[in-house]
């Protein structure tokens, strides 16, 4: 996985007034877990667009006051009247420790389905996968060019080296669906008038 770095400064009072005021001035209390301790800290609002706003997962390195921390994003949570981010979790990495990450899923070639005129609709735009940070990928490729109408990629056909996937097995990934224009033009389908 790609790093990217985030700044922020730690927190001296944790709690409800405080991270108001935090939010107040632009920026959002934070947390990492995982390591020997919790760590309370707030980073500036903007600095976490390369953090969220990126459509694969990253190794987040915090600069506190000059220590700098391995983490991985585990929750980001919103406001939910105007969307804006009011707190993140960081799990501290470890080394020889498993982590578990949402993992973007990206689509490669040109199903032959499609070019029949079906539909290929991507169900799971991300999967949860557990490994070491250092094996987990930025992005789950997966080839279409062979899915044909009514075929589908399930979690259970998707191997990667060193990385579980813990979404169900059965649960397909992406799928080519059958459009009218397909079905009507199927062998038995009554002629249009």
């Amino acid at each position: 996985m790609k790093s990217v770095t985030l700044s922020g400064s730690l927190r001296a009072n944790v709690g409800k007034v405080d991270a108001k005021e935090l939010r107040a001035k632009g920026h959002v209390p934070c947390v990492i877990y995982g390591g020997t301790e919790q760590i309370h800290f707030h980073a500036d609002e903007r600095a976490f667009k390369p953090v969220i706003f990126t459509p694969n997962a990253h190794i987040v390195e915090i600069n506190l006051d000059g220590k700098v921390y391995k983490t991985v994003l585990q929750e980001a949570q919103y406001h939910r009247i105007n969307d804006k981010l009011i707190h993140a979790d960081f799990l501290q990495i470890v080394d020889g420790k498993p982590v578990t990450a949402n993992i973007p899923v990206v689509l490669v070639g040109q199903s032959e389905g499609v070019k029949k005129g079906g539909k290929l609709v991507l169900k799971l735009r991300k999967l949860k996968a557990r490994g070491l940070a250092n094996v987990l990928p930025d992005a789950i490729e997966l080839n279409v060019d062979k899915l044909d109408i009514g075929g589908s990629i399930a979690v259970g056909d998707i191997n990667i080296d060193g990385v579980a996937l813990l979404n169900a097995k059965n649960v397909s990934v992406v799928a080519v669906q059958t459009t009218r224009a397909v079905a009507a033009e199927a062998p038995g389908a009554p002629a249009k008038k």
